[in-house]
Order: structure tokens, then C-alpha cells, then sequence
């Protein structure tokens, strides 16, 4: 386990970039049979997709208030990063306000299902990938970085390696923001409801094989609980890599995180 500061891109040295943008970006209508309704994404498939036969997945999960196309809109080098890592990136629509999981409240509100079930049945379905957990990661920001732990915590049959950028990995300090409420009641009445869906709660349940990336920035307000869930890792002696460094909530900081976060996962993958 290690704690690693980090002012610049160094976990990128040794890398060589191809700087002929070729990858593919595509938007694609997928559909939920537990939400009966379609829900689109944005597809990242990597300069050599028509010459191999299986390439490793990683998908990227918006944050609250965003969508499908936040990522490749605000983040163009996406598709340098699959080609120089040789990966699919899939960016799924989350709704504004999900948190990725199935509310216990609306049945209607399956968000965990449909990501690590119905997506990846899709995706697996459509694309040429390597159809395991040892191809497969999850990352995101804000939102989508509680959301990835979280659904990588509870599908470790589907997901080998997680990371979370700015991660809401404890909820639980902030009962009345992002409309988090209306999917598990309020903290006051639904206490159990907030305990079970947040992240740091679900530690004692990752097994050794599962790899971790955490990634906060000093001048978050997301901070102080990723502070609080490293912590718990390290007294549950939990490897994961964990990486803080001076940034604020914005996409500045996400615009390189994200680079982090992809070649952790080419690590993984190529390791296996």
C-alpha cells in the first residue's frame, strides 16, 4: 500500500504517445430491460480495433449533472488514451443523478443492474473483448467514482480493477446534496439505506485480486472522505494505490487524472 504525491505526470514516463488521433468515438443507444427504456453511451474503440481480436475494457462513469457525453466532450484526448493503451472506453449515460446503484425505494431506478449487467452483456455482445473480469475495469469521477468502487465492490465476478477521481465515496456528511434522498430516503428515517451504498462501508467485502486506484486532489471538498476510506483500507491492510495531489473538483484536475487511471488499468490488463 502507498500513498503517492504527485505534482506531475510521472506515472506516465516510459510511455511513447502516438500523437495521429485514430481512434473511433461512436454514440450508441443501448437498452435496459430492468428500466424498460434505452439509455446511450459514447464508445471508444482504439486504432487497431479491425486487426485484433479482443481488446480489454475500461469504463468511464460521469459525475452528478452530467451524461454519456460529458467525457469525450470535456476530455478530447480520450481517444489518444485508447489507442496508446490499446483499450475500449465505454461512457455510459448514469442520469444526473443515479450514484450507480438500484434504489431500494423506486423500482424503477436500477442503475447497478444496468451498468454491471446489462451494459456489459451489451458491450460484450457487440464489441470484440475480452469477456472476463481480467479485461475489464471501471473508473469514474465524482459521482462516478463512488459509483465505480461501488459497483466494482459488489461485482468482483465482473470487474478485476477500479479506480475513483474526486470520488463521493462517503455520501453519508452530505444527506441533502445531489438528490441522493429520493433514491434512499432521507439519513434521517433511512439511516441503513445510506449505510449500505456508500462506499466506505463496503471495504470488509473486496477481495485480494480486486486493484484499486484512488485519486483525490488537496482542495476538494471529497477530500476529507477519501482521506477517511484510504484509511480504513490501510487498517484493513487492503493494497490499493492511492494518489492525492494539489487540484480542486474540476475538470483540471480530472483532464490528467484520467490518464492515471488508464494506465493503472493497462497494467492490470497486460499483467494478465
Amino acid at each position: 500500500m502507498k500513498k503517492i504525491f504527485l505534482s506531475c505526470m510521472l506515472l506516465l514516463a516510459g510511455i511513447a504517445y502516438n500523437h495521429t488521433i485514430a481512434a473511433n468515438v461512436d454514440t450508441v443507444e443501448t437498452f435496459s430491460p430492468s428500466m424498460n427504456k434505452k439509455i446511450k453511451a459514447v464508445m471508444v474503440t482504439p486504432d487497431s480495433y479491425k486487426t485484433k481480436k479482443q481488446f480489454p475494457v475500461m469504463y468511464l462513469l460521469h459525475g452528478h449533472g452530467g451524461n454519456y457525453a460529458s467525457w469525450i466532450k470535456s476530455v478530447p484526448a480520450l481517444k489518444d488514451i485508447a489507442d496508446n493503451n490499446q483499450m475500449i472506453i465505454v461512457c455510459p449515460d448514469g442520469n444526473v443523478s443515479s450514484w450507480y446503484f438500484d434504489s431500494p425505494l423506486l423500482p424503477e431506478w436500477k442503475y447497478e443492474t444496468y451498468v454491471s449487467s446489462e451494459l456489459v452483456s451489451w458491450v460484450d455482445s457487440k464489441y470484440k473483448t475480452i469477456k472476463s473480469k481480467e479485461g475489464r475495469g471501471i473508473t469514474g469521477l465524482s459521482m462516478g467514482g463512488h459509483g465505480a468502487l461501488y459497483l466494482a465492490i459488489k461485482h468482483q465476478d465482473v470487474f478485476g480493477v477500479a479506480g475513483s477521481m474526486s470520488g463521493g465515496v462517503d455520501f453519508r456528511p452530505f444527506p441533502k446534496n445531489w438528490a441522493i434522498a429520493e433514491k434512499l430516503g432521507s439519513y434521517e428515517a433511512y439511516p441503513k439505506n445510506w449505510n449500505d451504498h456508500t462506499v466506505i462501508n463496503l471495504v470488509s467485502y473486496i477481495k485480494p485480486d480486486l486493484k484499486l486506484l484512488i485519486d483525490c486532489g488537496t482542495e476538494d471538498f471529497f477530500y476529507a472522505v477519501n482521506e477517511a476510506l484510504h484509511s480504513v483500507l490501510l487498517a484493513n491492510k487492503i493494497q490499493h494505490d492511492y494518489i492525492t495531489r494539489p487540484g480542486k473538483h474540476n475538470w483540471d484536475y480530472w483532464r490528467e487524472s484520467i490518464y492515471y487511471q488508464a494506465l493503472f488499468m493497462n497494467r492490470y490488463f497486460t499483467s494478465k
